[in-house]
């Protein structure tokens, strides 16, 4: 539209940027306007816009001839400030063009562009008839800006003013249904899309593949990604990335060979897809050759891709390369620092995951509930009480205090610090439970041995009405074992099928555990026998281990040529069957062991000890003397050996090695580990505080026994967490029962 704008002296406003000569301002409504902004623009962005056409009738009066559209247009593109735009619409309102459904969609665009949400729908609302353009205008806004709710009501209310939608609609209509995401309103839409005549069109059907990805539903996101007729590289990547995100990393590796045979250019939004799905079936060589397509593409330092990487290199194991990669982002999102948090914690570096996670408060950065389980999962692994009271306390300030899943976590967390009581404070404030709360709470009983309490919870659980699953009846049986409660046991096991639940493997393990630690082993070995699955390395296990207990030596043997065969380089299969030859002093057999361990270059894990004094962790292994206070530690020692031997104490040396005299086994037997930990333990801490250690090698039976006695010597509680479970010693006694 062409616009002649006549200049009298008397006439005003005409818009100061062609007044001659010109006020430093002039003001429109509450906006003003510098005439140093429009020239400018007039100078750097409008020169084919505006055609400057002087005609001169005596000394009073000059005419301008100028395309509004184009003008407006180019000042509204070269806006950078809310301010401008302010301006500019003022200047519209001056001039009579309000009504330009052009200008006006350009004005909510450039809104849009530059993150003024609320501006572009005021300038929207103001306008009364809306075109197709102007409403995808607003709905690709709130679309681009993730308020996908107020897309889909924009969506609405065009249709509910009879716009028809055309093909830029869809998509961003599309990818709000994704964002939020709302299946049955993407059907409907797809219906619509149908309805439209955009079955062929390629964005449009891009978004439905993406948005069925989204939404889970990748079998329907696949058949609509066969039936495009051009396929680009945004549907070849929502494809991929649909099967990587719904599980299905197989599917999405097989989908990008494809696309690689049809030489389908590469992005790096597609690669992300790729590494994931590489990190998902474990498979680092071929993940390592996408790094290096990656690095010949330059694509190396993309964001995306370097949290790809790390989650990568972290998953398997690679710590220290998933570091580098972390360490190259000058600020790691909050992805990126769940990435290595969890790495940590999931390949046993719990104290740097915890040290991480430290970090990242320290910079203010707001973690999520993956951050946190991550962040519990390093705790509890790490095994201080002190630290895990640290982060019940760090997140009682949150909004995850009430979550269910976080409250799980600290549940297992406090568990396998060795207090079941925080266990049970935090499941006890937990509101609505669900079967995982209550499972957690059943496990951390069994792994502590209070069969009684956890039957006593399962119970209650069932009169809340709420169905036991799979774990449910993991816990049950695990404190049942760790208790002696064969014949609970064996009717909790059978009470599974009343449920529809299968037992896997780990069920049947703790059954034959729970019978053979009672003796009933060839009870045992029949259970197995009748088992309606292949039996497993835990079966196996747990027969082997109880035939050492009563010196069943045959069938120890068959047990353990199962497991040789299942797990053939497992150190301890062979450790266990040394332990039951020796036992029944069957030396000559014990060398054989020792002869195929070392042919198969297998050696036997080095035990070692953790305690945690003033909320610090020392270690110890076996005849450790690198400590500072060794000398004061060896010395507490002999103390105690001199007060276990003047209580009776006999030394139980049937497992120890049979080529040492009966001095060096007995001195060999109290230099173990946790000896060792109990006396750093005793003379550094005030009298009565409870001592807790953590082993990564199940207890010897020389141990436990002195351990128990040690107890009621010193009158102090000793919480001891083996690789098995956790031991309460008391008094004398300990809450095992002696079942372990």
């Amino acid at each position: 539209m062409a616009v002649t704008l006549v200049r009298r002296a008397s006439l005003l406003p005409l818009p100061a940027k062609f007044r001659m000569p010109a006020p430093k301002t002039a003001t429109f409504s509450e906006f003003e306007i510098p005439v140093s902004f429009a020239f400018t623009f007039l100078s750097h962005n409008c020169s084919s816009a505006l055609r400057l056409d002087p005609c001169y009738y005596g000394d009073q009066q000059l005419h301008y001839s100028y395309d509004s559209d184009s003008f407006f247009a180019s000042l509204i593109d070269g806006s950078t400030q809310k301010s401008h735009l302010g301006q500019i619409h003022a200047q519209l309102l001056v001039l009579g063009l309000q009504d330009s459904g052009f200008l006006i969609t350009k004005l909510v665009n450039a809104s849009s562009n530059l993150g003024y949400v609320r501006y572009a729908r005021r300038v929207f609302d103001e306008f009364t008839d809306p075109d197709v353009f102007l409403w995808n205008a607003i709905i690709r806004c709130y679309s681009r800006h993730i308020v996908f709710a107020d897309a889909l009501e924009m969506y609405a209310r065009m249709q509910a003013m009879g716009v028809s939608p055309d093909g830029f609609t869809f998509p961003h209509v599309l990818k709000a249904c994704s964002g939020l995401p709302d299946l049955e309103m993407g059907r409907r839409v797809h219906g619509q899309v149908l309805r439209h005549g955009f079955e062929s069109d390629a964005f449009v059907q891009n978004g439905l593949v993406a948005l069925y990805a989204k939404c889970g539903r990748i079998e329907r996101a696949r058949a609509v990604f066969d039936c495009l007729s051009e396929r680009t590289i945004v549907s070849w990547t929502s494809i991929i990335s649909g099967y990587a995100q719904n599980g299905q990393p197989l599917e999405a590796l097989r989908i990008f060979d494809l696309m690689r045979k049809l030489n389908v250019k590469l992005d790096w939004i597609v690669l992300v897809s790729v590494l994931k799905a590489y990190t998902d079936v474990e498979d680092l060589g071929q993940g390592t050759s996408v790094h290096g397509c990656l690095i010949k593409m330059g694509l190396e330092f993309e964001p995306d891709l370097l949290i790809a990487l790390t989650a990568m290199y972290a998953k398997s194991g690679q710590v220290m390369a998933a570091r580098s990669f972390f360490d190259q982002m000058e600020t790691p999102n909050l992805i990126l620092w769940n990435a290595m948090i969890s790495g940590y914690a999931k390949n046993g570096y719990a104290e740097e995951a915890v040290e991480l996670f430290r970090e990242m408060i320290s910079k203010s950065i707001r973690p999520d509930s993956i951050t946190m389980r991550s962040a519990i999962l390093a705790c509890a692994q790490v095994g201080s009480v002190g630290l895990a009271r640290w982060m019940d306390d760090y997140i009682s300030k949150t909004e995850y205090i009430n979550h269910v899943f976080v409250n799980t976590a600290l549940i297992d967390m406090y568990a396998k610090c060795g207090s079941v009581d925080y266990a049970r404070m935090v499941f006890d404030r937990t509101p609505n439970k669900d079967v995982v709360v209550w499972s957690a709470m059943i496990v951390g009983y069994g792994l502590h041995g209070r069969g009684r309490e956890a039957i006593d919870l399962y119970h209650s659980m069932q009169q809340a009405g709420m169905p036991p699953n799979d774990v449910t009846f993991l816990g049950l049986l695990t404190a049942c074992n760790h208790s002696g409660l064969v014949e609970e046991g064996w009717d909790l096991f059978h009470s599974m099928k009343h449920y529809r639940i299968e037992p896997g493997n780990q069920h049947y393990s703790c059954v034959v555990d729970l019978l053979g630690r009672a003796g009933h082993l060839d009870q045992a070995y029949g259970f197995i026998m009748k088992m309606p699955i292949e039996p497993g390395i835990s079966v196996w296990g747990a027969l082997l281990s109880s035939c050492k207990i009563y010196r069943r030596v045959t069938l120890g043997e068959y047990a353990a040529e199962q497991l040789f065969s299942l797990d053939p380089y497992n150190t301890g299969h062979y450790v266990q069957l040394s332990n039951l030859y020796a036992s029944a002093r069957l030396w000559d057999r014990v060398a054989k062991v020792r002869v195929l361990m070392r042919e198969k270059g297998l050696t036997k894990d080095l035990g070692h000890s953790l305690i945690e004094i003033n909320g610090k962790l020392q270690a110890f292994h076996v005849g450790d003397k690198s400590h500072p206070r060794s000398k004061e530690i060896y010395e507490e020692l002999e103390s105690l050996e001199r007060r276990l031997k003047e209580a009776g104490f006999i030394p139980h040396t049937e497992s120890a090695l049979h080529d040492l005299n009966q001095e060096e086994t007995e001195e060999t037997l109290c230099n173990h580990s946790e000896r060792l930990a109990i006396a750093y333990g005793l003379i550094s801490s005030a009298p009565g505080t409870t001592l807790r250690i953590t082993k990564n090698l199940r207890a010897c039976v020389n141990c436990h026994s002195a351990t128990k006695l040690i107890s009621k010597l010193v009158n102090r509680e000793i919480v001891v967490r083996d690789a098995k479970r956790f031991h309460h010693f008391k008094d004398g006694s300990c809450s095992c029962g002696d079942y372990w």
